[in-house]
């Protein structure tokens, strides 16, 4: 089963995650082989880490609950929330395949959070600006929330593009790099 794992910083949490950087990274580490994808989201500085995402392949949702609950910047209070969500990879790769590398261009995680009829499910491997994508669904898998893409776009508004506007309640454009402890 994929779930789609959104950790939103708290206000001024950033020396808190500075201090807990290891310890994060330990944690990360045991989840490697389950990453589909991964990386901080930023404010519109670039620098500033507002968010950390990750998609993975795990069991059930009870072993999803504890990755998102358990992980160290959560239990000490670093961030202000977490959207956790089933999640279906219907480019059938890891960020890593993606032929555009992990560097040049700007990328953006991009999440359109809807309800009713399913939309933008009609997406094809070879689309060379798409990193991650896939539906939002609900926790038995039935019902469809939202997508969430991590993308390769000139700028916000083409990321934002990658949705069809009008069927979501709101389309969130967030700064995102590939992440990964680095080498």
């Amino acid at each position: 089963m994929e779930f789609f794992c959104y950790h939103r910083d708290r206000r001024g949490s950033l020396p808190l995650r500075k201090e807990l950087l290891e310890a994060h990274w330990s944690y990360m580490d045991r989840y490697a082989a389950e990453m589909i994808a991964r990386g901080p989201t930023f404010a519109a500085d670039g620098d500033t880490p507002t968010g950390s995402v990750h998609i993975l392949d795990l069991p059930d949702p009870a072993t999803a609950r504890a990755f998102a609950f358990d992980e160290p910047n959560y239990q000490a209070g670093a961030y202000r929330d977490v959207l956790l969500r089933r999640w279906r990879n219907l480019l059938g790769r890891t960020m890593w395949d993606f032929p555009g590398g992990r560097t040049g261009g700007n990328r953006y995680l991009v999440l359109g959070l809807g309800a009713g009829q399913a939309a933008d499910l009609d997406v094809t491997p070879d689309r060379t600006d798409l990193i991650a994508y896939g539906p939002l669904l609900s926790d038995d898998g039935a019902t469809w929330l939202g997508t969430a893409a991590l993308v390769r776009a000139a700028d916000r508004d083409e990321a934002r593009a990658v949705l069809t506007p009008d069927r979501y309640a709101e389309i969130e454009v967030h700064d995102w790099a590939f992440g990964g402890r680095p080498a």
